[in-house]
């Protein structure tokens, strides 16, 4: 089978304009939650990706029907005749267990797969079922799957979802989700405050959830008996936009990023004010420009609005030449450090220690064949590859595409070489 790759040619210096697309991490839970709503909901702004399309396979196959027309997604769930989440289509990805919550709640019962994804460390879904158990589900593991069934309906509760590594941002959702359809009045504490599930809860409230504390690590919900469709805009990508400011840092390069929330970034910019670099708002975005040499500085990845775990490859990439020694401590997850091997692979000099790795900047990179493992990962070889002098051949391409549209393009329109190819 023909597999993808680039070929990155630098160093280069990026210099220009990218409009940043919209959130696929708030696209799949909201694109879920139409389940919810019986009849025609429009999505304005989803990302052309493969995980997008893969959720709209998912809600075809239990009797949705999803047309897609330019900027336009029409999801109509007026018929949802088979609540199933197939594993052939659930293992490609990690937010299809997005369904499980909706199902049970528009349905009284669910049959999911276990869900997929990066391979980026152990992820349970048991704050999922916990949370739903709370609301009254039976549910049990079987052959892979989880079975749930709500005999009688959900019921509100008090909900705690805190794991080991914090609040869980796809648990907080599919709870919220099956919430607004339980009978009475559900609080979770410690939900996610991360803005695609502020941005979920916003898009339930359109659809006519009665929920208040959005944003906040308590939410509390007002069940309804029914949901209308809706129309819905969905927000900027923060972890796209992150993705190239770091692009701009690592080449000492100038940006400007159209379609971009700074203030769902903060944590970010923190970081690269800290290592000397200017990051300016603007009225539809926001500028950066590194024209020197980059501070180190240290690095702790936390639930939001702390510093986010998917950045904190894309950062390491810039951190490799950075003046000094830096600490990336990831409290998110801990395995989460599969590129440091293909960074160090490109002379970057990098220890790894536990959850912990020091990074003692470089002069330069030099290029080298190099291996995507996930989709983050890939981003930070990207990054990496843009600043690293000579030919870099990133492989497994296919991690990228399904978390940034059209990268490649994007960054050769502002100064960028690379090249896609089959292999």
């Amino acid at each position: 089978m023909a597999m993808d790759v680039f070929k990155i040619t630098g160093p280069v210096k990026l210099d220009g304009t990218i409009t940043v697309s919209n959130s696929k991490n708030a696209a799949l839970p909201i694109m879920a939650a139409t389940i919810l709503a019986g009849g025609k909901n429009i999505l304005h702004g989803l990302p052309n990706l493969s995980d997008i399309e893969v959720m709209c396979r998912l809600l075809d196959s239990i009797g949705c029907k999803t047309e897609v027309a330019n900027d336009t997604t029409v999801i109509d769930t007026t018929s949802v005749d088979n609540p199933f989440g197939d594993y052939e289509i659930v293992r490609k990805m990690r937010a299809g267990i997005c369904i499980l919550g909706p199902l049970l709640a528009r349905c009284g019962k669910a049959q999911v797969s276990m869900p997929g994804g990066c391979a980026i460390g152990y992820r349970p879904v048991d704050i999922h079922i916990r949370g739903l158990q709370e609301m009254g589900a039976k549910i049990e593991l079987k052959n892979g799957y989880i079975v749930a069934h709500s005999n009688g309906g959900l019921k509100g509760a008090n909900i705690f979802l805190g794991g080991p590594f914090g609040s869980s941002v796809l648990a907080t959702a599919n709870v919220l989700s099956a919430a607004v359809l339980a009978k009475g009045k559900t609080v979770i504490e410690y939900a996610a405050c991360e803005p695609e599930v502020t941005d979920l809860a916003n898009c339930l409230v359109k659809m006519g959830a009665k929920i208040t504390g959005i944003g906040s690590p308590q939410l509390t919900i007002e069940g309804v008996k029914e949901l209308k469709p809706i129309e819905y805009s969905i927000i900027p990508d923060r972890i796209e936009a992150g993705t190239f400011l770091t692009a701009a840092v690592a080449t000492r390069g100038r940006l400007k990023l159209k379609n971009c929330r700074l203030d769902h970034l903060m944590a970010a910019v923190d970081k690269l004010r800290s290592m000397r670099i200017a990051v300016e708002e603007t009225a539809d975005g926001c500028e950066i420009a590194c024209n020197g040499h980059i501070e180190a500085t240290d690095i702790t990845t936390l639930p939001y609005p702390g510093f986010p775990t998917d950045l904190q490859a894309q950062f390491m990439a810039c951190l490799c030449l950075a003046k000094g020694n830096s600490v990336i401590t990831e409290k998110i997850f801990p395995d989460r450090f599969m590129h440091v091997a293909e960074l160090s692979r490109m002379a970057a000099n990098l220890r790894k220690e536990g959850p912990h790795v020091i990074v003692s900047g470089v002069d330069k990179l030099i290029a080298a064949p190099v291996m995507a493992s996930d989709l983050r990962a890939s981003a930070a070889l990207v990054v990496a590859a843009l600043a690293a002098h000579g030919e870099t051949i990133v492989n497994r391409v296919y991690h990228i595409d399904r978390g940034y549209e059209k990268i490649e393009e994007k960054l050769n329109a502002v100064g960028a070489n690379i090249q896609r190819f089959s292999v």
